[in-house]
């Protein structure tokens, strides 16, 4: 079956200094990395996604700033396929479909933050146009969440989505896909 690793909104803002720092996204990158190395070893499709807004107030990944640049230590390079959108799902708008069905990608491997947004939303997404995709538990993060006075753990925001996106996706551990 036919593999693209898919790394969803792995951006500056997302990290430490940033302006929507979550808990623990360093891990998450390394795990990525991880994965990375193997898709690129095996020379399968690995694809960037780029979150960008418009807006000129922008509270994070506003146009043209660091902080809506793909962190540096991923391993994407001037010959990375890296698809900009403007929505939490990637399909929305964008030309992710076009480029799976160029490539003939059969399965999605999602990584990516957050895990509560996009990475929910993409991996819905992709199971409706039938691309049986795997999350990367660990190659994910979230942050803190607020409702009705109530905070809920970085960690209980991501049990709790990664437990419901177990009815649209398989959910593995890095080590777990990689071996």
């Amino acid at each position: 079956m036919r593999q693209a690793l898919l790394i969803i909104d792995v951006q500056n803002d997302y990290f430490p200094g940033g302006k929507m720092a979550l808990v623990n996204p360093e891990l998450a990158l390394e795990k990525i990395n991880q994965l990375e190395d193997k898709f690129l070893q095996e020379q399968q499709p690995i694809i960037y996604i780029q979150h960008i807004k418009n807006s000129p107030n922008a509270d994070f990944f506003g146009i043209g700033t660091e902080g809506a640049q793909l962190h540096s230590k991923l391993k994407n390079n001037e010959h990375s396929i890296v698809i900009e959108k403007h929505f939490p799902n990637s399909f929305y708008e964008t030309q992710l479909l076009e480029s799976l069905q160029k490539l003939e990608i059969e399965q999605l491997v999602i990584t990516g933050m957050m895990t509560h947004m996009c990475v929910d939303s993409t991996t819905r997404a992709a199971r409706e146009l039938g691309y049986q995709p795997i999350v990367i538990a660990d190659a994910t993060a979230t942050k803190n969440l607020e409702f009705q006075g109530k905070e809920v753990s970085a960690q209980q925001v991501q049990i709790s989505f990664l437990s419901a996106l177990q009815n649209f996706a398989q959910i593995q551990a890095t080590h777990t896909f990689l071996w």
